[in-house]
């Protein structure tokens, strides 16, 4: 059966139930062959997706929306998601999207439980705070991104308010939603969050990055740190009196490595040339290898400081005013 051609397939993002395959002349052997042989994915019980169009989704936004769309058709009552389920649809960033659960509220109960695979938050919920995206039902931005710090901590929490101000949630809108979440467990981390919150990272890896210089106590980095010469202009993610930090992800290696390094070499001897020194965080070092790469880091921080110094005095002719980066350039 071609789910991509099925009229109830096509109206609901190619996802079909058990009971539509039924009406439709199938039984149910008939289903379980067709899970059994990969030509359908089965997303949640009774639910099921086009086997080779789910192995080919976006592993970090389809394939996630996808499995939010299997929980919409499988419950009751529509759902409204929450957490990282809120944070994918909002583009906030969350630690993993591909391994993430569907999280949804239910707003009449307190304690927090995992059901069938989703976890189901009892929390406090306005009409204000929910708003449909994409069809789904969420948490509005705001909310979203401080319930991600009080689920996983305050450097994801930051990277999700980080976000939300980049796509046009005020600070003060952030301070709202906090002003609810009173006596409510996390809330330091929550109001810490807001106020380290920086809309000058442009990516998740961007922000964490960013958490893991905050954590080394050196001073404030500096979000999108610009030099030019009056030729060549350069952009720095992070920068610390004359240290600079990169981070450092996979994407923009992809479509052409060897150029992408070539051009990489050209900037990294653009930038060594004003006497900068320069330290590159990967997501490995945000996570799994975060106390080896703290140590690592604050090694190059202060060789540079040994070498250099701290003070950017001398390169004030060559600043470039953060209103003039182009994002992504």
């Amino acid at each position: 059966m071609d789910l991509q051609g099925y009229g109830p397939a096509r109206a609901q993002h190619g996802l079909i139930t058990h009971q539509q395959a039924l009406a439709a002349g199938l039984d149910a052997r008939d289903v379980a062959h067709l899970v059994a042989s990969g030509e359908w994915a089965r997303l949640r019980k009774g639910v099921y997706a086009d086997g080779e169009a789910y192995a080919a989704a976006e592993p970090f936004r389809e394939a996630p929306l996808l499995r939010m769309r299997a929980v919409v058709l499988s419950v009751g009552a529509e759902p409204v998601f929450t957490h990282d389920s809120a944070a994918i649809v909002h583009r906030l960033g969350v630690p993993d999207a591909r391994t993430s659960p569907p999280h949804i509220a239910r707003v009449n109960r307190r304690a927090t439980r995992t059901s069938g695979g989703i976890i189901l938050h009892g929390a406090p919920l306005g009409r204000d705070q929910v708003v449909r995206v994409d069809g789904l039902l969420v948490t509005e931005p705001a909310r979203t991104a401080l319930d991600m710090a009080r689920l996983h901590g305050l450097w994801p929490g930051m990277a999700a308010c980080d976000a939300a101000l980049r796509r046009g949630v005020g600070r003060a809108d952030l301070e709202r939603a906090a002003e609810l979440m009173q006596g409510w467990p996390h809330k330091r981390l929550v109001d810490r969050a807001i106020h380290l919150a920086d809309p000058g990272a442009e990516s998740y890896l961007e922000s964490l990055a960013r958490g893991l210089v905050i954590e080394m106590c050196i001073g404030t980095p500096q979000t999108q740190f610009g030099l030019t010469d009056g030729n060549r202009e350069a952009w720095c993610d992070l920068r610390v009196g004359r240290h600079l930090f990169e981070a450092d992800g996979l994407l923009k290696y992809d479509e052409d490595p060897e150029r992408a390094l070539l051009e990489e070499k050209k900037r990294q001897d653009f930038l060594s040339g004003f006497k900068l020194g320069a330290s590159r965080i990967t997501v490995h070092d945000c996570f799994a290898g975060r106390r080896a790469a703290l140590r690592r880091l604050g090694r190059e921080y202060d060789d540079t400081c040994r070498r250099f110094g701290t003070s950017i005095d001398d390169l004030a002719p060559y600043l470039l005013p953060r209103s003039a980066r182009v994002p992504g350039a």
